[in-house]
């Protein structure tokens, strides 16, 4: 689901965590993941061997992270090749769908707060949705053949989309222009350029995990109420009605269908709140 998520500019791979109640746990790993990662490179380079960052790499939890990564990296590969081309042939129902999904999934990071909801939360949310409704009206940009350096900084700003909920890695390697070179790059199985973009990606979630781990577990009412704000001011960029210069649109023509479908989509997602609500009850009894 994470992985066919961030095959679509405007959802972030990091609400659908949020929705299923995997999102903490997955920082916490990823956390893990990259200080072991630290202590082993650090290890190597001052002639200690590498014992040190084993013995925290044991530390990961891996039974939640591998089957985690593996199906993100399979469903993000098939997705490009089925979500993407729908989306760009039938805009209108596919983005009505989505704007249902993520309407419903505002609720979730509002829920998660520790405390109630004060006035500082309300203008943190009102920053968040505002900063992601520019972000996402940013237009598509062009490159046919970007530089290897571009690759490597938009993989390393993408993928911390991957982690923040409302934020779209799709949308960011369309407005540098990376989005359709990466779909090329798969389909030709170019080794040079997924091998700069992994790089990109691991080096920018290696500097970003740690902050909002420590957000997190030090300052949860906040950080929830940017989340809430940017998921808020994503949903500019799924409206169904618009140009193909993001330019919003009143609704026009038949709106039975997008609205069926936006009910559809806030059906899938409060389905799968309940369930995950269950889960958590009954993982506390």
């Amino acid at each position: 689901m994470v992985g066919a998520a961030e095959s679509v500019p405007g959802i972030s791979g990091g609400t659908i965590a949020l929705v299923v109640g995997l999102y903490d746990q997955l920082i916490d790993a990823a956390s893990a993941m990259v200080h072991a990662s630290r202590t082993m490179v650090s290890g190597v380079a001052r002639r200690r061997g590498a014992g040190e960052g084993l013995k925290a790499l044991k530390a990961v939890d891996w039974p939640l992270l591998l089957p985690v990564m593996v199906g993100m990296a399979v469903v993000l590969v098939l997705s490009l090749k089925t979500i993407a081309p729908l989306l760009e042939s039938h805009p209108v129902p596919m983005r009505a769908l989505f704007f249902g999904m993520i309407l419903v999934s505002i609720a979730v990071p509002l829920r998660m707060m520790p405390g109630r909801f004060r006035p500082l939360d309300g203008m943190l949310l009102a920053v968040g949705a505002v900063a992601a409704f520019v972000l996402t009206g940013l237009p598509a940009a062009e490159i046919d053949r970007p530089p290897l350096w571009l690759v490597f900084i938009g993989a390393a700003i993408a993928i911390n989309a991957l982690v923040l909920p409302g934020v779209s890695g799709s949308f960011v390697l369309l407005a540098m222009g990376l989005y359709v070179p990466v779909q090329h790059a798969i389909d030709e199985r170019n080794l040079v350029f997924i091998g700069v973009f992994g790089l990109g990606a691991a080096i920018g979630l290696g500097s970003f995990v740690k902050l909002l781990q420590w957000l997190l577990h030090h300052r949860r009412q906040v950080t929830m109420a940017v989340l809430a704000g940017l998921m808020i001011g994503s949903l500019r960029s799924l409206w169904p009605w618009q140009t193909e210069a993001n330019e919003l649109q009143a609704p026009s023509g038949s709106i039975v269908g997008p609205l069926l479908l936006m009910l559809v989509g806030a059906g899938l997602v409060l389905t799968a709140m309940i369930w995950e609500a269950k889960q958590h009850k009954k993982n506390a009894q």
